[in-house]
């Protein structure tokens, strides 16, 4: 789900071949998942998951 219905999509400011896709996760009080993922391969790779507490109530 995040990665195909995401919230928003940023490019990573580190690594041009990442990108962070955030969800939120509504049976988690409205968290937001980041996922990190290496979108220059194919398939995509995930490199990365977790709650993201800095995002919480900006999304």
């Amino acid at each position: 789900m995040a990665l195909e219905s995401p919230v928003a999509r940023t490019p990573d400011p580190l690594d041009e071949e990442v990108e962070r896709f955030f969800y939120l996760v509504s049976e988690r009080d409205d968290r937001v998942l980041r996922v990190i993922v290496n979108t220059s391969v194919s398939p995509w790779r995930v490199v990365s998951v977790f709650f993201d507490r800095r995002m919480r109530g900006r999304l």
